[in-house]
């Protein structure tokens, strides 16, 4: 493993953590203690603002530290693999739209304070209950060039979104209770079921 591999695993270690602290609900509640209800408006907008900064030295390290490239698929394998990273780009961008992008970019708050949250259980949501993260390791995994610092990367944001799939699980059992246990035992976390049954 290169130099630029090494920072890169290196820089998504303190990614990694400074976002999972964050969205830890201990710290959550810790944080609005302290901000006087502040956080019930800016939080999540302020949570991806700084996750956004955050991701800038990942495009750093994949476009300007020395790579070393590992494969660049033939045709016809390169435009399938183009294409699927397409539609994966399509299925997240649907998925957000089922999530609704004003909650999930942080400005619902803003824009309609103190709105009630609700549980999705429609569209991708009824057959997995991660569409989010399994449509972003399907477009990293269907990358037509992959380079040692990409790998790097792919295999620590795929270990991460794992843990950040548990992670989210157990906030949305805090918040919904009972509602997202009954969600949790009918629908597969990462494993789509092709029947939404209710």
């Amino acid at each position: 493993m290169g130099s630029s591999a090494l920072a890169m695993a290196a820089y998504f270690l303190v990614f990694a953590s400074v976002h999972s602290l964050l969205a830890d609900p201990r710290f959550k509640r810790w944080a609005k203690e302290r901000a006087c209800g502040a956080l019930d408006r800016w939080g999540r907008l302020a949570f991806n603002l700084l996750a956004l900064i955050m991701l800038l030295p990942f495009v750093f390290i994949l476009l300007y530290l020395p790579d070393e490239v590992i494969y660049i698929a033939p045709w016809p394998a390169f435009g399938l693999m183009a294409a699927a990273q397409l539609l994966a780009a399509a299925m997240l961008l649907i998925t957000l739209f089922q999530t609704g992008v004003l909650d999930f970019l942080g400005l619902e708050g803003l824009l309609r304070p103190g709105g009630e949250k609700i549980l999705v259980t429609s569209g991708f949501y009824c057959h997995l209950r991660n569409p989010l993260f399994l449509f972003a390791i399907l477009f990293l995994w269907s990358s037509p060039i992959m380079t040692m610092n990409l790998l790097t990367f792919n295999i620590m944001a795929t270990f991460y979104f794992y843990l950040g799939a548990l992670h989210e699980e157990r906030s949305l059992k805090e918040e919904f209770g009972k509602a997202y246990e009954e969600y949790r035992r009918r629908v597969p976390m990462f494993r789509p079921r092709f029947r939404c049954e209710e």
